[in-house]
């Protein structure tokens, strides 16, 4: 059986429990009336004065005034710490009258004046001090609303992509394909007929086999039900065989390994930045050729997008850009990643994110041949 020494022992961190403390007994104070708040701050004032009385003069404690004082601006306000003050000016006199070394009870009245003195800078002060973390509170609180807010902003956006896609692959995506069905009927019963307009019937039903086709490349883009544990890398490859079909740009995906995300959403973070990242290129950049690559580094997760366009300036470097530069870096902050975006020496732009969350990264290298 082993002991252990009081050093190796954890210490538990008691100060956040007394300011916690120390904030549950303000917020209490503050809802009850003012005399029930402020007899705290006259029973500790009147018990401090009788205990100066007894020490004497020569061991004052004048300075210990300031407690009840800061407990009356803490709870109430201002006014009740004023209202202390004049208490503590009051019990101070009596305390120490008949002590005090003063020849002259003016010399006394100017002693009392100056610790009156005290007593509103100690009042002020702590007023300050009051205001400054009522107002830190507030910044924090619209700090956390706003970040709710994006949150949220980002969830409705993901949910709203998720619906249109699955519309476009449950709905649209079926009726096209009866309707082509029907088209290859009228065909066949064109072509057995010997009607010249059968050709035109195929031609049609080929054209619409083909919207079928892009609608659903479409609603794959949009809603990438395979971005899953398993399915970043396949998700990315898809997004560049889809892209550069619809647009004619060459994309490829590179990776040295195959990564594995512990968590789904990660994963669609991830996917949603290459996208829009895939999309300025082509959009903006006119890139002719785009290439993504996903591979771990010591400690992080490394997804890269670089092209070959006319790049990025460094005012639009510096500044937040559109909505989509703001939401990769908002995704990009959701995953506690860090998002650089800078041009190319050769040309181009890179957008790099790097995900340092080795705990929810698995990596699966491919043995060669």
């Amino acid at each position: 059986m082993t002991t252990e020494s009081p050093e190796a022992r954890p210490r538990p961190d008691t100060e956040p429990r007394l300011r916690s403390a120390w904030s549950v007994v303000a917020q209490v104070m503050r809802r009850q009336p003012w005399w029930v708040a402020v007899a705290p701050s006259v029973v500790l004032t009147l018990l401090m004065g009788w205990v100066d009385g007894t020490t004497g003069w020569e061991v004052s404690l004048f300075i210990f005034y300031a407690v009840p004082i800061v407990m009356a601006v803490w709870w109430i306000g201002v006014k009740s710490g004023l209202f202390i003050t004049v208490i503590a000016g009051g019990v101070w006199w009596y305390a120490n009258l008949q002590t005090h070394p003063y020849e002259t009870i003016l010399g006394y009245s100017w002693a009392l004046l100056n610790r009156e003195f005290y007593f509103c800078v100690v009042v002020y002060a702590a007023t300050a001090v009051r205001n400054k973390q009522e107002a830190d509170d507030a910044h924090i609180r619209m700090l956390e609303d706003q970040r709710q807010l994006e949150e949220d902003i980002v969830s409705v956006s993901e949910h709203e992509q998720q619906r249109i896609g699955r519309d476009l692959h449950d709905g649209l995506c079926q009726h096209l394909a009866a309707i082509g069905c029907a088209a290859r009927v009228l065909a066949d019963d064109l072509q057995a007929q010997a009607v010249p307009a059968a050709r035109d019937a195929v031609m049609i039903e080929e054209s619409i086999q083909q919207a079928v086709l892009e609608a659903r490349n479409l609603a794959h883009g949009i809603f990438p039900v395979h971005v899953d544990r398993n399915g970043l890398s396949a998700a990315l490859s898809d997004l560049a065989r889809v892209t550069s079909r619809l647009t004619g740009v060459n994309i490829r995906v590179e990776e040295s390994s195959e990564v594995h995300l512990d968590n789904p959403e990660f994963s669609m973070h991830l996917y949603r930045i290459a996208q829009e990242a895939v999309a300025n290129a082509v959009r903006h950049g006119q890139a002719k050729e785009i290439i993504i690559t996903l591979n771990l580094a010591p400690g992080s997760l490394v997804l890269q997008i670089d092209d070959d366009g006319c790049g990025i300036s460094n005012t639009q470097k510096k500044t937040t850009g559109g909505m989509g530069l703001r939401t990769m870096r908002y995704r990009a902050q959701m995953l506690g990643s860090r998002l650089e975006i800078k041009p190319r020496t050769s040309g181009g732009t890179s957008v790099t994110c790097r995900l340092p969350f080795a705990s929810q990264i698995h990596e699966t290298t491919t043995p060669e041949p």
